[in-house]
């Protein structure tokens, strides 16, 4: 039971992760650049996330975990966002999100090499209905630049590790600890950026308010409901339930920014939520034969 309420998490922080481009973009509209709605974001998450540690009385995470998650958050977290949003300036959108989202199938490499984490019958199935369900949802456009392309193939490699390895601390320190110090880690990274770059501020309410509730909703309340995750899945299959955040963004689109959806994209969308179900139905069988 632990195991499906793991992979019900994941998919909850997924949905979470997939409102993130819809208040930035509110947010661009509303005049702040990207490295500047980030550093607020992480920013609120950090102090949030800080205040949840002191009022609860949280122990910090000292030493070589406290180093690892500092690297996680300062490198891997920050590399790959500044990665993916340059990526998206220099390549059309469908062929970076495609080749970003191949990262499940190298964290199930990643993990049945370093982890020695099994590749079974269920996992293969979800990542194949993964893969092409992304792939169908998103279609393809081959007209990206050179550099467009190695970035959103840089960020899929830096999500692998970032999943795949970084997940071993944050099981360690507890989801609060391990995203208190993430957060603030990114904070500073997008501090120097934006120190060096210039803030560009939202001159609307409304601005605020998309970087406000995407700091509470989608990255601290997405965050630790993957974390949660991760403490019972492993990190194989936490990456493919985590692609149900492309469905996620698709519908947002048509119903927030009036996007449309193709009959492909409908396709797409009911493999991904397919592979979610093979990948529940697989977790279910593990776990009634451990308990067994």
């Amino acid at each position: 039971m632990d195991r499906l309420i793991g992979i019900a998490l994941i998919v909850v922080a997924a949905a979470s992760f997939a409102t993130s481009p819809i208040f930035a973009r509110i947010s661009y509209d509303a005049g702040a650049n990207p490295n500047t709605f980030l550093f607020i974001r992480f920013a609120i998450a950090a102090t949030v996330l800080t205040i949840i540690m002191v009022l609860n009385g949280l122990q910090w995470p000292r030493g070589r975990l406290l180093a690892s998650l500092v690297l996680i958050g300062g490198v891997c977290f920050a590399g790959l966002n500044l990665s993916f949003y340059t990526a998206l300036t220099l390549a059309p959108v469908s062929l970076v999100i495609v080749i970003a989202y191949m990262y499940p199938a190298l964290v199930t490499l990643l993990s049945s090499i370093f982890l020695n984490q099994p590749i079974t019958n269920p996992k293969i199935a979800a990542l194949f209905l993964t893969l092409v369900g992304v792939v169908v949802t998103t279609g393809l456009d081959w007209g990206g630049q050179y550099l467009g392309i190695v970035l959103a193939i840089t960020t899929a490699v830096i999500y692998s590790a970032y999943f795949t390895f970084g997940s071993l601390s944050i099981r360690k320190a507890g989801p609060v600890p391990s995203s208190a110090v993430i957060f603030i880690s990114v904070t500073i990274v997008y501090g120097v950026l934006v120190t060096i770059q210039g803030f560009k501020l939202p001159t609307a309410l409304s601005g605020w308010i998309a970087i406000i509730v995407c700091a509470l909703f989608s990255t601290v309340f997405g965050v630790v409901c993957l974390y949660e995750g991760l403490k019972q899945v492993d990190s194989a299959n936490t990456a493919i339930g985590s692609t149900f955040e492309v469905v996620g963004a698709a519908f947002l689109a048509i119903l927030i920014l009036g996007e449309t959806m193709s009959m492909s994209k409908i396709i797409g969308a009911c493999m991904i939520i397919s592979a979610v179900t093979v990948l529940g139905r697989g977790e279910y069988k593990t776990a009634r034969v451990r308990n067994q």
